[in-house]
């Protein structure tokens, strides 16, 4: 089959994959922000019971890393595609579950822990799923990796403009007692008409030439990312860190916190799903503008404005001017951080430990979303919001000394290995296009 068609059935089954993924993991964020507080921990006081929502939102994310070397590993091995119709089915089947959990009402502590227990689910297969996805478009890309990359990146946003557009549209149709009695399960039950459609797609996907031109089958992946390339790993990792970190306050703690601060929930609701789908344009267009610039450009402009942008964020939303706040942070400042990290992450491991390195990378940085949200609340509980502008600059600045650290990564060859293997975590550009390494 030509090439360009694999690659645009490549780039559409991450991107729908993505998309379906993200729906069932952030539609908990969201549910964790406004109803399992009352749903899973009614007993507790609501700003702790917030807490501890915002505790099981983060098991998920405590859960990534461990999907992340899991499937890295039999992705490397085995191939990307197979690992992808995996994790797609282990988020389907978890996020079902869900929806038939029963509340603490009715079976008291065993709700909170089956909830806990599924999340840990989720959390491994959205770590597996993301660097298989990228892998399978960036690897199928001769041009433009930035670019093709980046849909993967596009279907979290996308994927939470169906969970909160699920959510708020259950909301209205049944109204506040019914939808927290029993509607907030229906867009969780959703899902598994999802995960049909998306595993009808992947199939369809070959894996990717790249990765079936690799002769040499290492054995231990993670073995060789943690020997050979632990500079770039944990460079990788303080690249993509604040970028996490911005990306649950806007739209986790901006949630709770907004509704706290007088904002009704369904115009908090409306400014993330608005917001949430300007950013797939900012995902896509700063990605493609790395391809031209170079990765590392757009990341530091976007950590330098998220920094500043902290400490205007609550006084907007104290104001009322949610929908701004919201749409300057997540469509515009926030894809500048995000979305180059699909291709760069992509670019700084060789191809028999591509799928771990990038994984564990991005996964480890992911830590910080789901830390985020119960870090803020509890600062917010002890102190005020006062002290949450300057630990979320704090983070932009680490990612501004990892990224100007790192070196470039827009020109180097996913398949030209040897500075890879050397541990250098750059990938050698081919002489007849490049002339030298990147």
């Amino acid at each position: 089959m030509a090439p360009t068609t694999q690659l645009r059935r490549a780039v559409a089954s991450s991107f729908l994959g993505s998309v379906i993924e993200y729906y069932d993991f952030l539609l908990y964020a969201t549910a964790s922000a406004v109803v399992f507080n009352k749903v899973f921990f009614s007993s507790l006081d609501p700003l702790v019971g917030t807490i501890a929502s915002f505790g099981t939102f983060a098991t998920g994310y405590l859960a990534r890393p461990i999907g992340g070397i899991l499937f890295g590993h039999f992705g490397d091995l085995l191939g990307r595609k197979k690992m992808l119709v995996l994790t797609m089915g282990l988020m389907g089947v978890a996020s079902f579950l869900i929806g038939l959990l029963p509340t603490y009402a009715q079976v008291g502590w065993l709700a909170p822990a089956g909830l806990v227990l599924l999340r840990v689910v989720q959390g491994i297969s959205v770590g597996g799923e993301w660097g298989g996805a990228v892998l399978m478009s960036a690897e199928h890309a001769t041009s433009r990796r930035g670019l093709w990359a980046s849909f993967t990146n596009a279907g979290a946003p996308c994927g939470m403009v169906l969970s909160t557009a699920a959510l708020t549209g259950t909301a209205a149709l049944v109204g506040e007692q019914a939808f927290l009695d029993w509607g907030w399960r229906v867009p969780f039950l959703l899902s598994v008409v999802l995960l049909g459609i998306g595993l009808f797609v992947r199939m369809k996907v070959e894996e990717t030439p790249v990765f079936k031109a690799e002769r040499k089958r290492g054995s231990m992946p993670l073995v060789d990312v943690l020997r050979n390339h632990p500079r770039t790993l944990l460079l990788s990792i303080g690249v993509g860190l604040s970028a996490f970190v911005a990306q649950s306050t806007l739209t986790t703690f901006v949630l709770a916190y907004g509704v706290q601060a007088g904002n009704s929930r369904q115009m908090i609701l409306n400014a993330l799903t608005l917001s949430s789908a300007l950013a797939v344009i900012g995902i896509i267009g700063w990605s493609a503008t790395s391809d031209r610039f170079g990765r590392r450009p757009v990341v530091l402009v976007g950590a330098v404005l998220m920094a500043a942008f902290g400490f205007v964020l609550f006084p907007l939303v104290d104001n009322g001017f949610v929908v701004i706040a919201l749409v300057l942070g997540q469509a515009v400042i926030h894809p500048m951080m995000y979305g180059p990290l699909a291709a760069l992450y992509s670019e700084l491991f060789n191809t028999g430990s591509r799928y771990t390195g990038a994984s564990l990378g991005y996964q480890m940085a992911g830590l910080g979303a789901g830390l985020a949200p119960l870090l803020f609340a509890q600062v917010q509980k002890s102190s005020g919001t006062g002290a949450i502008p300057f630990i979320l600059a704090a983070f932009c600045l680490l990612t501004v000394v990892c990224t100007v650290t790192l070196h470039e990564t827009s020109r180097t060859s996913l398949t030209g290995d040897r500075n890879a293997e050397r541990g250098t975590g750059q990938l050698a550009a081919p002489p007849s296009t490049h002339g030298a390494d990147a």
